[in-house]
């Protein structure tokens, strides 16, 4: 298949993915259609792995190394309010991170590999569910990926809308952060409005708690390292003429060290629990950890780099970006095989007005990147598992 016969199929993948968006964990329409499209292409296709996830291999020679390529397969659970003609047709659901450009990207690199089958040695395209709640890896792994498809490296590539159109961006170490998330229950006592020295407010010591929480980054991490707290709601039940009986915070931490996670949560419990006792209340914290840093191998970054220099020249290839704080459950491969997550700019060059951010409810996927996405997938084997 030629390049522009190549780039017309993979925009016809992506709007067809991007029409039947589903929710984590229930991507079974999403992985049928990409099911099928491999077994096209002569894959083995192995399914229900982790659930909704999907393996399918591709050996080529006699090599016994083994690549993995990673895409994520789940939708996000708000309504569309684009008016394409392939806008999504499943009520209060849409690919508005770009997954249906990513599956559409590892379709395309398997299309190539299958067709020409220049390397030696064996390919795992993995498509997994439930990437946004932090679930999808842990699940396929869980359920035996690592054993049953054994991989030596996994690569991953996300669009990033606020990059040039074309460019690749990575790092050796932490390159997206972990999130925790963490809620504090603050019990207090109640009382009318107008008797405040009858109750143990909440809301006064939610507010302590939240201003003293900015603290932590400030005054306890090292400043050379990135760490975010946010504090994002605040909860009572309470109404307009009486103070409330309880309180939550919520909110969550972005960081790239685990030492870092375990610094915060410590002083998160200290500073909640001091406070509500200087006001004679009780409090609980939750605190969780979904995401773990997603950390890139010096060594896949390196392949990784070659291989977007070859699909686009060096001036579009950043080897060392700063770090993204957002999360991403690629991690949970990357923490267990040498891996590399990749960003590709897709911004709209051309129409910047027209670029909006990852998880609005305007967001499609810009199919100018696709062929270079499938063509840096591709020649990662290609350098990989070259003859």
């Amino acid at each position: 298949m030629n390049k522009q016969d190549l780039e017309r199929q993979l925009v016809e993948w992506r709007h067809a993915l991007h029409q039947c968006p589903e929710p984590p964990m229930e991507e079974r329409e999403t992985a049928a259609y990409v099911a099928e499209e491999l077994k096209r292409m002569g894959l083995d296709v192995q399914t229900g792995i982790g659930g909704t996830g999907l393996v399918a291999s591709l050996k080529a020679g006699n090599g016994t190394d083994v690549i993995g390529l990673r895409a994520d397969m789940d939708a996000l659970g708000f309504e569309e309010l684009t008016e394409l003609p392939y806008k999504s047709r499943k009520s209060g659901w849409t690919h508005a991170c770009g997954h249906d450009g990513h599956m559409a990207m590892l379709l395309g690199a398997a299309k190539i590999l299958s067709e020409d089958q220049d390397f030696d040695g064996t390919v795992r395209f993995v498509f997994q569910p439930a990437e946004e709640p932090g679930l999808g890896a842990k699940a396929m792994i869980a359920d035996g990926l690592l054993e049953q498809f054994p991989m030596d490296e996994i690569y991953g590539i996300h669009n990033a809308p606020q990059l040039p159109a074309g460019s690749f961006h990575t790092r050796a170490g932490g390159l997206k952060a972990s999130e925790d998330d963490f809620v504090v229950k603050i019990y207090g006592k109640g009382s009318h409005a107008s008797y405040p020295h009858m109750s143990k407010d909440p809301i006064v010591i939610a507010a302590q708690i939240v201003l003293a929480f900015q603290t932590i980054v400030s005054r306890s991490v090292d400043p050379l390292d990135p760490v975010v707290v946010s504090c994002t709601d605040i909860r009572t039940d309470g109404i307009r003429n009486s103070i409330p009986s309880h309180a939550e915070i919520t909110g969550d931490v972005r960081c790239f060290k685990a030492e870092n996670q375990d610094l915060v949560e410590g002083r998160m419990r200290k500073i909640a629990q001091s406070i509500c006792s200087m006001y004679d209340a009780e409090c609980e914290v939750i605190y969780s950890r979904e995401f773990i840093p997603t950390v890139n191998d010096a060594g896949c970054v390196e392949t990784a780099v070659a291989a977007a220099e070859r699909v686009a020249g060096k001036e579009k290839v950043n080897g060392n970006c700063e770090p993204d704080a957002t999360s991403e459950d690629f991690a949970v491969y990357a923490a267990r095989i040498p891996g590399c997550y990749m960003f590709l700019g897709s911004r709209r060059e051309e129409r910047p007005e027209e670029t909006v951010a990852l998880h609005n409810p305007h967001y499609d996927f810009n199919d100018d990147v696709l062929l270079a996405g499938a063509e840096y997938l591709a020649e990662i084997i290609k350098i990989r598992l070259g003859r």
